[in-house]
Parts: structure tokens; sequence; C-alpha cells
């Protein structure tokens, strides 16, 4: 890691809202931002009825001289896609199977290569845990519960062993601690 080290307790920065509230950035107003969340989000409508809706609303428009919020469904993503929010930047792979190949006719799927697109779950979740809007909504603290028999018990993300090492092992070195404190559990 490098940088600037801060003093002992020193508290975190003050929340900045957003210089401008009527900055809607990259929706030109409010009303863009809306319609792309109503039908992406909530309604989720597909591509094809997307274009419809906003082939009607401009035709509704024509005579006052104005446009709908956005032009088709490849404007809507377009703008969705480029809201700067907490961007992580898409990442790719590919993979195919590589274990033997039975007898007589092969799977299709076995002799393809796919495409795998994800963004980094890591930075997802520091763009989650830094975001204000989310203060307070859920507990992020890892837990790990295990009954009177020593079986773990899972109930959500934050039980799960993931969570729980990465915070342990950035506050004691993971190993040490689980070796003195559940000294029967194994790595």
């Amino acid at each position: 890691m490098h940088g600037d080290y801060l003093a002992p307790n020193t508290p975190p920065p003050p929340h900045r809202p957003t210089d401008d509230p009527q900055d809607w950035t990259p929706y030109e107003k409010r009303l863009e931002f809306e319609t792309a969340e109503f039908l992406f989000t909530r309604n989720q409508m597909s591509g094809g009825d997307i274009n419809i809706l906003l082939n009607l609303w401009a035709a509704s428009l024509a005579e006052h001289g104005d446009d709908p919020p956005f032009n088709s469904h490849d404007d809507l993503y377009d703008t969705i896609d480029s809201t700067p929010l907490g961007d992580v930047p898409w990442e790719s792979f590919s993979l195919r199977y590589n274990g033997n190949l039975p007898a007589g006719e092969v799977p299709s799927w076995m002799k393809s290569e796919f495409d795998v697109w994800f963004r980094d779950p890591r930075t997802i979740i520091q763009n989650l845990l830094s975001n204000p809007d989310f203060d307070n909504e859920f507990d992020y603290s890892p837990v790990q519960e295990y009954d009177m028999e020593g079986n773990h018990r899972f109930q959500d993300f934050m039980s799960g062993d993931w969570a729980w090492k990465q915070a342990v092992r950035c506050i004691f070195g993971y190993n040490d601690f689980i070796i003195s404190f559940f000294p029967s559990r194994t790595l």
C-alpha cells in the first residue's frame, strides 16, 4: 500500500454531496434518470418494448417540437452504461471444457469456447460500502456462528468463510487467529 498515513483516531472525512443537486450526469435531467430507472430496473422492459414506448412518446411530443428522453433502447442502455458512479470496468476471460470427451457423440458445449464477462466483485463491494446511500442499510460485520456440536451456521454472505477471512486476515493474520481460537479447525 502506498499513500499518506493518517494520524491515529482520525475520523473519516465528511460526506460531500454533489456540488449541484440538478446534476444528473450522464442524464440531461431528472426525467431521463427516472425513466431509465423505471424501464431498466423496476419494470425490466424488453428492448423492443422500450422502442415501442419511446416511439409512442416521440409521436405525442412531435406536435410540441420536443423529444422523448431517449431515442431508442440502445440510447437508454448506452446512457446507463456511462453512469460514472462507482464505475468498475468489465473484464473477461475465455474457457473451454478440458476433461475427457465421452465416446460417441460429444455434446457441443464440450467442444466450444465460452467468454465469461465479469466486474471485480471486490471493487464492487468496496464501492457499495463507501456509498453513503447505503449507510445503516445493512450489517457488514463478518460473523461466524457455531452450534453446540461445532457446526458452522451459514445465514448470509457475511456469515461465510470468505468475509470472515478477509476481515481477520487484515487484523490478525488469519492462520494464527484460527489456530489460537479454534485449535481443532483445519484450514
